[in-house]
């Protein structure tokens, strides 16, 4: 079983929340690993920066989001998370989503 990846980066701000950190779970590799790797993840994190995003869904201290990001004339499906009072960003799957928004 493949483990989650720990990436920090330049701080980025997202719904108000200073994050300087991604965790990344190898679920993508599952079924969409010929389009996506780690570095784009990280690109498409990136792009959250000063965005402000509705979530999903709530369980406990996690809020899922599921948004959609153009990257190099592209749109791809990001889903991630974020951790109350904490400062990552995980990443739960990301895919190329070619439906139009």
């Amino acid at each position: 079983m493949l483990e989650q990846r720990i990436y920090r980066i330049n701080p980025i701000v997202v719904n108000d929340i200073r994050v300087n950190q991604v965790v990344i779970d190898p679920h993508y590799e599952l079924k969409h690993s010929r389009g996506i790797n780690d570095a784009l993840i990280l690109d498409l994190v990136k792009k959250l920066n000063g965005r402000h995003e509705f979530p999903q869904s709530t369980r406990g201290r996690y809020s899922y989001f599921a948004t959609l990001i153009e990257y190099g004339k592209k749109q791809y499906r990001l889903i991630w998370l974020l951790e109350k009072n904490a400062i990552y960003i995980g990443v739960v799957n990301a895919y190329r989503d070619e439906r139009r928004s």
